[in-house]
């Protein structure tokens, strides 16, 4: 009877998550990062069993824990990639400020393991670097005030971006710890150019960080020894530098065998800055050219899909993680085949270390969840929105 007088309800049809993130998420990228991960363990079983040895620990003892940290990430990878647009900018947001609280109470309360740089807290059974948890909340956060400056009667959202930008970079410089202040600057820097800024403007910036770096060089001795080390015609054989040239040269085309390599007996930092000079000596030109093909494919699928996308939110952040994501991974194998200065930065989702996986893989996810395909709506209809607000 009531259906008579009121008519029927219509039945809204609810899509599963998994079946929806399953058919929009881009599935190529999906698979490069799993074989990251899969590269990353092979690997570990190779490196890290000499410091095993030198710590007097079980053999496989940082293998085990690189699966655990590694699990955890691609955890947080998948859970991240599953939500909205929306839910990550508040994610992100809500976890910059943590991530950024915790970076101003490291010279307080912060450790530098022997290392001359303050950039970890020790919490006993593992340690935890703020930086990392910090670039991919700082590229939303970033992308956010961007996009928000787009609008009418917006807030001048470049302005603060660039001065969050640049008490950010601060604060990492007081570690010190140049080379994620750069990766910083890159990502604030690429996407300012994709909200389109001028180049004249840019040159500027590119000035000011010659300048910048100047300066470093004549107050800092850290980065002043790092400078003079990658000047330097000839390479210390003792040093990593040395030691990861040599072993790079020593693997040629095809390697020296599984289990044969030797700089993974002599480099302190085998299993995370210079892995890849393991991949070179016992896996060959190869191997690393897989890893480069790997990374390649998941900046390129992105930054493709991310053409596509009208929302200026979603295109600026994630153009900034696809790149920071892809720069990262070069500055790494750049400083192991020294074409560039040491900068103590880990391999993303291939070195050993549990801020740079679990962090990776969040903004992993982020990035996922940004180039997910989507509805855009015409054009007109998105203007007219952007005008009515």
């Amino acid at each position: 009877m009531t259906e008579m007088v009121y008519g029927t309800v219509p039945v809204v049809t609810v899509d599963p998550v998994l079946p929806r993130w399953w058919r929009t998420i881009d599935k190529w990228t999906l698979v490069c990062i799993l074989g990251l991960f899969a590269i990353g363990l092979l690997l570990g079983l190779a490196s890290s069993p000499p410091l095993a040895a030198k710590n007097g620990l079980e053999p496989f003892h940082y293998v085990i824990r690189q699966s655990v940290f590694g699990g955890m990430a691609l955890i947080a990878m998948f859970a991240m990639s599953m939500m909205d647009p929306k839910m990550v900018r508040r994610l992100a947001v809500l976890g910059f400020i943590v991530a950024f609280i915790a970076l101003i109470f490291l010279p307080i309360f912060g450790t530098d393991f022997g290392k001359g740089a303050t950039r970890w807290y020790s919490l006993g059974f593992a340690s935890l670097q703020p930086s990392e948890f910090l670039k991919p909340g700082f590229v939303v956060m970033a992308a956010w005030l961007m996009a928000a400056g787009q609008d009418v009667g917006g807030p001048p959202g470049k302005t603060y971006s660039f001065g969050l930008t640049i008490i950010i970079v601060a604060f990492l410089a007081l570690q010190p710890d140049f080379g994620q202040a750069c990766l910083i600057l890159f990502a604030w820097g690429v996407m300012y150019f994709v909200a389109g800024a001028p180049m004249t403007l840019l040159m500027g910036l590119a000035g000011g960080v010659v300048a910048a770096g100047s300066f470093a060089y004549s107050k800092s001795e850290h980065f002043a020894r790092r400078i003079d080390g990658f000047l330097s015609p000839d390479v210390d054989p003792t040093t990593q530098l040395g030691y990861a040239t040599n072993a790079i040269r020593e693997g040629g085309f095809f390697g020296v065998g599984v289990g044969e390599g030797q700089v993974k007996w002599s480099l302190p930092d085998a299993h995370t800055d210079f892995i890849i000079a393991v991949a070179a000596e016992e896996y060959g030109l190869v191997c690393v050219l897989a890893i480069i093909i790997l990374y390649t494919v998941i900046v390129v699928r992105s930054l493709t899909r991310l053409m596509k996308e009208r929302d200026p939110f979603i295109r600026l952040a994630g153009t900034g993680l696809a790149c920071a994501f892809g720069v990262q991974a070069m500055i790494n194998m750049g400083v192991a085949v020294r074409l560039l200065p040491a900068k103590g930065m880990t391999l993303p989702f291939v070195s050993y270390g549990g801020s740079s996986l679990i962090a990776g893989g969040i903004a992993v996810g982020m990035l996922l969840a940004f180039t997910r395909s989507r509805p855009q709506g015409e054009l007109g209809d998105i203007l007219m929105r952007r005008i009515g607000r």
